[in-house]
């Protein structure tokens, strides 16, 4: 038999409805045209069945499109109806967004999750996990990678053409003579400080960005005193542990220069202690130490990811190494060529704090010597070693105090820092600025110069020394090098304050039996 592939005003298939084979009208022909389908004579009423949903389908998918193709200029016989597409819908959903771009060009996108805002990019896991999910919402199901894709596509060309641009920050950041520390919790608060003192903020106008690893900053507690930091650092002596405080409070702004720390001492000194515990105090990471990397590029995706860089058991530094740390000490940049194109390429640009450690002297340049603290850590003796997870544990419940004093260090140094100077500038000229501005929150005037002069002296003269006998690193040092150190005239500024370095320290700073070589017993 010959079937019409027709559908009746009761809205099945014509050769299905006894209504209309009773009354021989064929209503509802379908537009675009008629197929006949051959039905072979004695075809059970199942089979017929089966036909009668396969055209059904077919009719599903081909419905005309209201208005559709009229709008298109086509006859309305014509006319065609399609379902959006996935990546339509996308699109669609992800307008409930604010969108924006970095200074780089990068889209991101403001999120409402949970009644709190969170940032990320567009081409992010993040954001295309939020995307999913509501489209799972929306639709019950799963879109397809083909309609993510395309979907993103268009949701960036909005963020880049059509929307504002914002500077994004990692950690830190600063707005309006403000500085901002994002804590790093689910809910996306942050630290608001300014000249009159630090609160946390729910919604902080500075955009934070999260990248893998990092944790969260417990909540501040007022009250506390840096000192108590000491009893976790293995210094040597207290103008190290001034240099220690000096540094956390560069790490807490929110542009640089910021110095490298460098640490050198025997094996069993606590060295990687040392790092990691400065580390959980100012940028918490669940890999907090990690190898130095062979290629600047590592290097700088890794300063793109983290506010604070600690590596681990260093055994030198090659010269190439050595130039990229002083570009991401003072501000520099690294560019690649974009993946599969020819003519595009990839910025990274970054200023960071890093921390070195590792047995041997590794610092062994002059212009990186110019942008680093070097400290010299002790052995610990056997008898007077700590349980790592004792002395984590103490650090733990100290953590919220000593934050809040470091905050309290901040606000006096944002009340001084316009009316801070400095007879004389050292190459780190707007680090030692800063430091200086804050110290009368935690010492007297000028302590933070004392140690800071004499240990660029100090080193100086090592390097120099090693640069004249026949070591390994005998190369690495020549006559320019010498001549840099010879312009920043260290020699007469250890002159004028290394003889007064130690009548500069406060009183409390003195030695007492509990800080004395025995001190190492808390560690």
């Amino acid at each position: 038999m010959l079937v019409h592939a027709v559908n009746c005003e009761h809205g099945l298939p014509r050769f299905l409805c006894q209504r209309c084979e009773q009354n021989g009208r064929a209503v509802g022909v379908f537009s675009l045209r008629t197929d006949l389908i051959n039905v072979a004579r004695g075809t059970s009423q199942v089979a017929q069945r089966r036909i009668a949903a396969t055209i059904a389908a077919a009719e599903e998918v081909y419905a005309p499109l209201e208005g559709g193709l009229e709008r298109a200029g086509a006859p309305q016989d014509t006319a065609v109806r399609t379902r959006p597409t996935q990546a339509n819908i996308l699109a669609e959903l992800a307008q409930s967004a604010e969108l924006f771009h970095a200074p780089d060009g990068t889209g991101y996108a403001d999120l409402d999750i949970n009644g709190h805002r969170e940032t990320w990019p567009i081409r992010s896991k993040g954001f295309r996990r939020w995307l999913t999910r509501r489209f799972f919402e929306e639709k019950g199901g799963a879109p397809n990678s083909e309609a993510m894709q395309s979907a993103l596509n268009l949701v960036e060309a909005r963020a880049h053409f059509g929307s504002p641009e914002r500077c994004v920050c990692i950690r830190v950041g600063a707005l309006e003579g403000r500085l901002y520390l994002d804590l790093g919790d689910e809910e996306w608060r942050a630290i608001e400080i300014d000249s009159t003192g630090w609160r946390i903020v729910n919604d902080p106008p500075v955009r934070f960005r999260r990248a893998t690893g990092m944790q969260r900053l417990p909540d501040p507690v007022r009250g506390g005193s840096v000192e108590a930091l000491q009893r976790f650092l293995n210094v040597h002596s207290n103008k190290d542990f001034v240099l220690a405080v000096s540094w956390a409070l560069a790490c807490l702004r929110n542009r640089g220069p910021y110095p490298v720390i460098a640490l050198a001492g025997e094996q069993g000194s606590a060295k990687s202690t040392f790092s990691a515990i400065l580390r959980s105090l100012l940028d918490p990471n669940s890999a907090p130490l990690r190898a130095l990397p062979r290629e600047d590029r590592d290097l700088f995706i890794a300063a793109s990811n983290s506010h604070v860089l600690a590596f681990d058991n260093v055994s030198g530094l090659p010269a190439w190494i050595s130039d990229t740390l002083c570009r991401l000490a003072t501000g520099g940049g690294f560019a690649v060529r974009q993946l599969y194109t020819d003519h595009d390429e990839v910025l990274f640009d970054a200023t960071r704090p890093v921390i070195l450690n590792g047995i041997e002297e590794i610092v062994t340049r002059p212009d990186l010597a110019d942008r680093a603290l070097f400290l010299t850590l002790q052995p610990i003796p056997e008898e007077l070693r700590r349980p790592e997870r004792e002395l984590w544990a103490a650090f733990e419940a100290e953590r919220p105090k000593i934050l809040g004093a470091l905050l309290d260090a901040l606000v006096v140094g944002l009340k001084r820092m316009p009316e801070t100077r400095l007879p004389k500038l050292p190459r780190m000229a707007d680090f030692a600025l800063w430091a200086t501005a804050c110290e009368t929150a935690i010492w007297s005037a000028g302590t933070f110069m004392s140690a800071y002069v004499g240990n660029l002296a100090g080193i100086t003269n090592e390097i120099l020394d090693g640069a004249r006998t026949e070591g390994p690193h005998a190369d690495d040092v020549s006559e320019r090098d010498h001549q840099i150190v010879r312009d920043n005239s260290r020699e007469d500024k250890a002159e004028d304050a290394t003889d007064d370095a130690d009548a500069t320290l406060p009183q409390h700073f003195e030695p007492s039996p509990s800080q004395a070589p025995g001190w190492r017993m808390r560690l």
